[in-house]
């Protein structure tokens, strides 16, 4: 059995709307042992927005989305029939694994609108350091996403912002995979995952900005709800159908080359992998696509150079782990270019910094 090349959709049931929290309850009948597993920001922002106790036992994520932590937190709990998780990326990819551990469902009620983790049987693994690990594959997707549009209009604006960057990806990656594929090479879930992808792109150049001001007013208008559910569900349709056509290739390749570098810590997922679409496009030599998308990641913040990332000597010698890792065999990268190398991913982030 090969998980990784199932097609996995997403969650069981996705539920969305505004003031769809207060429905909470009813959610929850029929679990006996219920425990929370969240963070202090997303606690603070969901109880806030709920005004209710929930009358669980709740663990605190150590920041790090590790397996060790997640252990932890399962030995902890030692038996539960739901997980409900609340927060964002981190925390709910650990609850996925401490409901992996414990073999009990899982309940996600995302707290910021960033990528599509609340929906999908997949997470990132890191080490305890908070160094890339690996992806993961989890047996189960969640039972249930619970997205609240107006609860999300909390999310700051930078994690709004690299949700967009992460969920772009979906079709700069599931293209590069696949341009050269014939069409009696496609699947018929590799077509559905592509045009998946294709509408995720075409929604978000058309209604992300406007998102991003509706954000800014707190108004949750159809626009809105649209990025909404793009960045959360329908970025997760994309390797959930095409399997491994549809996942990571060369832009989170780089992302996971970028977390080796101290330096890139404190900068969001999303951002890091929408300066990793450039550097694949430009291996590729799509370099007009590149300057086709430039005014829109002007216009919604998304970083053009690594000195918008807090990476200030592009040298080769200081970007060495970054274009090892990201060309390595155990990489994306590969699935664009199967022969790729450091060096031709140092040439390309040059070609970026140069434009």
């Amino acid at each position: 059995m090969d998980i990784t090349t199932e097609v996995r959709p997403g969650a069981n049931r996705y539920v969305s709307g505004e003031n769809i929290l207060q429905d909470l309850p009813s959610y929850l009948v029929g679990f006996k042992k219920i425990s929370v597993i969240t963070g202090e920001k997303s606690s603070e922002a969901f109880k806030k927005y709920y005004r209710k106790e929930l009358h669980y036992p709740t663990y605190r994520y150590d920041g790090s989305s590790s397996h060790e932590n997640a252990v932890e937190i399962a030995a902890k709990i030692e038996q539960a029939e739901l997980i409900l998780a609340i927060g964002a990326g981190r925390v709910i990819d650990t609850a996925k694994m401490v409901a992996e551990e414990l073999n009990a469902e899982l309940m996600v009620i995302p707290t910021l609108i960033s990528n599509c983790a609340p929906f999908t049987p997949i997470v990132a693994v890191y080490h305890p350091n908070r160094t890339f690990k690996e992806m993961g594959f989890m047996k189960r997707a969640p039972l249930l996403t619970l997205v609240d549009s107006k609860f999300l209009l909390a999310t700051p604006k930078d994690y709004f912002v690299a949700g967009i960057g992460d969920t772009l990806a979906k079709w700069y990656e599931i293209e590069g995979i696949t341009r050269n594929l014939q069409d009696d090479e496609k699947s018929a879930y590799v077509r559905l995952g592509i045009a998946s992808a294709k509408a995720i792109q075409e929604i978000l150049l058309k209604d992300a900005i406007p998102a991003i001001e509706d954000l800014k007013n707190d108004k949750a208008t159809p626009a809105f709800s649209r990025v909404t559910d793009t960045i959360i569900g329908l970025a997760g349709e994309t390797g959930g159908f095409a399997a491994s056509f549809g996942r990571s290739a060369g832009a989170h390749a780089v992302h996971d080359g970028l977390s080796y570098l101290e330096s890139t810590h404190n900068q969001l997922h999303g951002k890091k992998v929408a300066y990793g679409i450039l550097v694949q496009l430009a291996h590729t030599k799509d370099i007009p696509e590149i300057q086709k998308i430039r005014p829109f990641y002007q216009a919604t913040g998304l970083p053009l150079k690594l000195e918008e990332l807090n990476v200030l000597d592009i040298s080769k010698e200081t970007l060495a782990p970054v274009i090892n890792h990201a060309a390595s065999s155990n990489e994306t990268f590969i699935m664009v270019d199967p022969k790729i190398t450091p060096d031709q991913v140092y040439q390309a982030i040059q070609k970026v910094e140069s434009l």
